[in-house]
């Protein structure tokens, strides 16, 4: 029932035990895992014999794992920024043992009430050594609009992404997390980013409470973003991360009924849809 779309899932949203999550996401039709943790562990602090394990248990399932979702970025933009660089070569790593084309990344929490611009040069500095490794290694770098980082709004986000002006840079659109920042994503952000955007979760929200909810049930307007994707041409996944259940700063959980129904939200949007190529 995807009609040509490529659907992704973030595991632990499902269930910790990779397996578990798997064996889900199979029965929904999901077609790839995005990684972020397994059994309680953060995807950079799996061992390479645990990485394997994920990745042997997702291949006979027959699932790649395109995206790592890393916590990259997701840190005070005044702690120094060695730690990160050497989690970002971590990922790297990871991202070349697991054959993932992409890395997840943020740009950096502000201190509470400050100026963004204050620390404009700041994010761009560090986020051009991040893209420079990266280019180094031939992975792309995802970054996720996160509120309460220098880049949650469109108009931010842009900035980021036209300013570093890399093909290894790109945009992960997380309608949800648009709404939280008060944003009406396709509204007022679609036109300005779509040319950079290669990865979709798929998440939405209310703009009155913040209340994550499954897609076309929030202020999200993801049928509008998702038809303007099949009117592009869009060829990258659309990768569940509910977040039904639980939603905090550090993540989200949604178990495997809560995940069905987000599942079953987004099969109802893509019905009324063309696939992704028939207009391009």
């Amino acid at each position: 029932m995807t009609g040509g779309w490529k659907l992704a899932a973030i595991g632990d949203e499902i269930a910790a035990e990779p397996a578990a999550a798997l064996a889900v996401m199979h029965e929904a039709g999901v077609q790839a895992l995005e990684l972020r943790s397994a059994w309680g562990k953060n995807v950079l602090e799996l061992s390479d014999d645990e990485l394997r394990i994920v990745q042997q248990e997702a291949a006979a399932r027959g699932m790649p794992i395109p995206v790592i979702a890393s916590p990259i970025g997701k840190t005070p933009i005044t702690d120094p920024v060695d730690h990160e660089l050497a989690r970002l070569d971590r990922a790297l790593a990871i991202a070349e043992q697991l054959g993932a084309w992409g890395i997840r990344i943020f740009s950096f929490y502000l201190p509470a009430g400050a100026v963004p611009e204050q620390y404009r040069a700041e994010v761009l500095a560090r986020l051009q050594q991040f893209v420079e490794r990266a280019a180094r290694r031939g992975i792309v770098l995802l970054h996720e609009n996160e509120k309460l980082i220098y880049g949650d709004t469109p108009e931010r986000c842009h900035d980021i992404l036209a300013s570093i002006n890399s093909p290894w840079l790109r945009a992960v659109w997380d309608p949800a997390n648009f709404v939280q920042c008060g944003v009406r994503p396709h509204t007022e952000g679609f036109a300005l980013l779509a040319p950079y955007v290669a990865h979709v979760h798929i998440k939405d929200a209310q703009l009155a409470t913040g209340q994550v909810t499954p897609a076309g049930e929030g202020d999200g307007e993801v049928a509008e973003t998702l038809a303007a994707l099949a009117a592009r041409g869009y060829d990258g996944y659309l990768s569940f991360e509910p977040h039904l259940t639980l939603a905090g700063e550090r993540g989200g959980f949604s178990g495997p009924e809560a995940f069905a129904r987000a599942v079953a939200a987004l099969q109802r949007l893509l019905a009324q849809l063309p696939a992704p190529h028939a207009s391009s």
